[in-house]
Order: C-alpha cells, then sequence, then structure tokens
C-alpha cells in the first residue's frame, strides 16, 4: 500500500448567463473529499475550484505538476458540462500519463460504456451515488488490486470497458459529513449569487434530500437516484446550516433539493432553525412543487420566519396534455394558487417554463406566455426541452430521430436540440426569445418591480435591468440563424 495523493478539480467554464453572474461552491466534490478524508486516513487530499482562485487551462496544468496526484477526479454535474470535464482529465493526462482519472455525475453515469469509448482521456466512472465507490476505489489503487469487485465502476483495463454492478444507495443521509468547505476555506469568502443576495453575501449549497417521489418525463434527476427520495433529518440540515454560518459566514443558502417537501418535515425544519437563533440573519431557497404549496400552505408563514425568502416553482406550462406527458401530476390551477400563495406570504415566487415539447405549436407557446403574464409571478425563467440522457425524453428523441444536436455543450436547456411536430428548432428558439421579450420587456412590469415594496424583488428587478439577458438571448437567435 502507498500512500494515494487525490486531486479534485472544478474546471473553468461559463456559468448559465440567464441568472446573472455568480459563483456556487462545488458541492459535488466538497462532499466526496469530506466523505473520502473521513474513511481513507492514508490519502492527501486537495480540492482545486478554478472558478472561485481564477485558475485557467495552463494554471491547471502548473497545479497537477506541482500536486503530482494519482488520481484526478473532475466535477461533471450537467451534461452542457460534459467537455469541460474531459478537457480536465485530458490536462491531466497530458501532464502524468499514468494518473488514474475519474469522472462522475449524472450525465457520466448515464453514458458511461459511451463516454469511456469516445473519451480515451477518461479511465474510470463512478456511476450514481459517488461516496462509497470513491473510497473502495482510491483503497483498491493504493493496494494496487483489480477495480473488478468494486461496485458502481465503469473502467477501462487493456482496451476493454468493464461495467460492475451498480451499488446499494446509502440508507442514513445524516450520517454523511459536512462538505469539505475546509479544503477551499481560502476562497469561501468568493461564493455569491449577485441576483438573488447580492455581491457581497456569502453562499453556500445545502443538500437536504437526494431524489424525488415523482417521476417527471424530462428530469435526469429522477434516474440517477435510482427512482427513490432520501431525506436528511431537519436537524442535520439545520447543523449543516448553523456549521456554514458560524464558521464561514454564510448567510445565503440554497437547498439543492429537486422537490423540498413543504409537509412536517418543513415545519420541523423552520423550528430549529428558529430556535437556533439566527433565521433573522440569514435568506435561504428551496424548490417546491405547486401542488406541496396549495396543500401545505399553512406552514408558509412559518419558512418566512425562518428565513426563507424565495420558493422556485415547477410551473412548466399551463396545457394539461403537456403536463400529462411530462407526468407532472399538477394542474394550471395548481400553479396559479401557489404563487398567489407565496405571494400573501411575502416570499418570492420565482417559475420555471419549458416550451419545445413534441406538440408544441406558435400558438401553445402564445398560450403559455398569457398565463405566465396573468399568473405574474416575481420572476419567470424559460427553458427549452432539453433531452438529457437517461431520461424518458431521450429515449424517445433518441428513438423518434427527433435530435439535430449532439454537441453536449448545448444542452443547457437555452439551446434549441430538436424541432417539435409544428416548429422547427430555430422557429423554438425563436419562441424562447419571444417568452422572455413578453414577460420582461412590459414596462409596467419591470417599473412594478424597479420600485416594489419587497426589497428582494426591487433589488432582482434592478439588476436584470443591467444584466441584458434579452439582448444575449437575441445574439444567440442570431448565432443559430447564421450557422
Amino acid at each position: 500500500m502507498f500512500k494515494v495523493r487525490v486531486l479534485f478539480v472544478e474546471p473553468p467554464k461559463d456559468f448559465w448567463f440567464v441568472m446573472g453572474e455568480y459563483l456556487p461552491p462545488p458541492l459535488g466534490i466538497l462532499q466526496l473529499a469530506a466523505y473520502l478524508e473521513s474513511q481513507a486516513k492514508d490519502v492527501e487530499i486537495e480540492v482545486l475550484d478554478c472558478q472561485a482562485k481564477k485558475v485557467d487551462w495552463d494554471g491547471l496544468e502548473r497545479h497537477i505538476e506541482e500536486f503530482d496526484p494519482d488520481i484526478v477526479a473532475s466535477s461533471g454535474l450537467a451534461t452542457c458540462n460534459t467537455y469541460m470535464t474531459v478537457r480536465a482529465l485530458e490536462t491531466a493526462k497530458k501532464v502524468k500519463p499514468n494518473v488514474l482519472t475519474v469522472a462522475g455525475g449524472q450525465h457520466f453515469t448515464a453514458t458511461a460504456p459511451e463516454s469511456l469509448e469516445t473519451y480515451r482521456e477518461i479511465d474510470v466512472i463512478v456511476r450514481g451515488e459517488g461516496e462509497q465507490t470513491l473510497v473502495e476505489l482510491t483503497k483498491a489503487l493504493a493496494d494496487k488490486i483489480s477495480f473488478a469487485n468494486v461496485h458502481g465502476l465503469t473502467f477501462r483495463h487493456k482496451d476493454r470497458v468493464y461495467h460492475t454492478p451498480s451499488r446499494p444507495l446509502i440508507e442514513n443521509l445524516d450520517s454523511l459529513p459536512f462538505p469539505g468547505y475546509h479544503f477551499v476555506e481560502d476562497v469561501v469568502h468568493k461564493y455569491h449569487f449577485t441576483m438573488m443576495a447580492g455581491r457581497s453575501t456569502r453562499y453556500a449549497l445545502i443538500e437536504g434530500s437526494r431524489g424525488c417521489p415523482y417521476n417527471c418525463s424530462f428530469c435526469s434527476q429522477w434516474v440517477h437516484w435510482q427512482g427513490t427520495w432520501r431525506i436528511k433529518t431537519p436537524k442535520r440540515i439545520a447543523d449543516e446550516m448553523e456549521f456554514c454560518y458560524t464558521n464561514y459566514g454564510i448567510r445565503f443558502f440554497w437547498l439543492t433539493d429537486d422537490n423540498f417537501g413543504l409537509s412536517q418535515h418543513a415545519d420541523e425544519l423552520c423550528n430549529e432553525i428558529i430556535g437556533r437563533g439566527f433565521a433573522d440573519d440569514i435568506m435561504w431557497f428551496l424548490q417546491a412543487r405547486c401542488d406541496d404549496v396549495v396543500e401545505h400552505s399553512h406552514v408558509l408563514p412559518k419558512l418566512h420566519k425562518a428565513g426563507n425568502r424565495w420558493i422556485l416553482l415547477g410551473v412548466e406550462t399551463p396545457i394539461e396534455s403537456t403536463l400529462e406527458a411530462f407526468n407532472k401530476k399538477i394542474t394550471p390551477e395548481d400553479s396559479k394558487k401557489a404563487v398567489k400563495l407565496l405571494k400573501q406570504n411575502n416570499i418570492f415566487a420565482q417559475a420555471t417554463l419549458i416550451i419545445g415539447e413534441r406538440k408544441d405549436s406558435e400558438e401553445s407557446v402564445e398560450r403559455l406566455r398569457e398565463f405566465v403574464n396573468e399568473m405574474d409571478p416575481g420572476i419567470a425563467i424559460f427553458m427549452i426541452l432539453t433531452p438529457f440522457p437517461g431520461t424518458k425524453i431521450f429515449e424517445d428523441a433518441k428513438r423518434n430521430g427527433w435530435i439535430e444536436d449532439t454537441n453536449w455543450a448545448n444542452y443547457d436547456m437555452v439551446h434549441a436540440i430538436m424541432p417539435t411536430q409544428y416548429l422547427t428548432r430555430m422557429e423554438v428558439q425563436e419562441q424562447l426569445y419571444e417568452c422572455y421579450r413578453s414577460f420582461y420587456g412590459s414596462l409596467p412590469r419591470r417599473l412594478k418591480g424597479l420600485f416594489s415594496s419587497n426589497k428582494l424583488k426591487r433589488r432582482t428587478y434592478r439588476y436584470l435591468a443591467g444584466q441584458g439577458v434579452l439582448q444575449e438571448l437575441k445574439r444567440l437567435f442570431r448565432r443559430k440563424s447564421d450557422a
């Protein structure tokens, strides 16, 4: 056995321009690094956040040379970041050809054999939940034994790809250590979300659960977490928030849950936060289902009291046949009621909408725009239906030959990947621009937002006014037209 040196890398990359200027902590690799540290004592670990440290590709190469790792694992959360992950691992191989390169996350889990065949820079893909798998992989490397007995791996050996059995999910998420912010302690002050909390407010991501009990056809998360929903206890969530608040000065928390259930779970979390005495000094954000907000509206006043000021609602569409195709299991009336209830409780309502479903037409998208204007959420984020690998949408689109763009970098929900029955891909792209223009181009709405009595809404609209999102979308549309 030898001491293994592991380098986790958050590679240089661009962020989603629709949400403005922000810099999130690399939660995935911070969680993996903390767990590896807790389980494998004879391991030297570094986390390099190229974004926060402003390290370019040449700088990444120099850092790899200096640290001389045995394993390089690159962050790879979203499909649109695929090539950045591959480039980071390619850089590692350039510096040290015998280094073990590791990728993971939703995209690489769903495309594991294909990715190993396509990208020779990747030696191993950790599929699904990575904590225990990465520990066993590291120990196998240290002991110089085969990876074949490590569950949850797809790896290459002598030009052959091996696929080990899937690993059971961790039963008790409370047992996981807090994310390893101590690995990036020198840059924690740089993590921020300007539109939501301002440039100077420190920002952390909190994982309250993994998975979701629902099965929306466009969602890659449901597949990744094997159709299960495991939640951390309210005490465990509040413990982590308090830890970040006390030790790193974090004042804005983004709960990463795809669906934070607004039942007793939420009520107990509010009690924990209020009881610890820092509710008035923080703000937090979560995602919730519209029907959950309606059904559990009694908890909204306590959410506000505990510091929750912003809730994202997956509205998606007012067209019931499309909601059915998405397997969403909500109604347009749920969405209207949810927005109204959040407004009544002074919680900023963000609605997300999806265009580009197979039966979408100019008329159906216009109906969506009218619905959103009538619903009048605090802000609306419009996205194009994207066939992420592993989802039902992807399988249907691939089988039927609908996918016209196979450039993973464009799988960011603002590039049109496939046409509908009635709209070309270019026309879907144009409709996205029209959705944003319809909502944010409204002078009465802009004035109402800029001078709102709600401080958060006022700041958000003043920030958006200077961001030029419409101009960027128009440039994107023009680039597509010229292609």
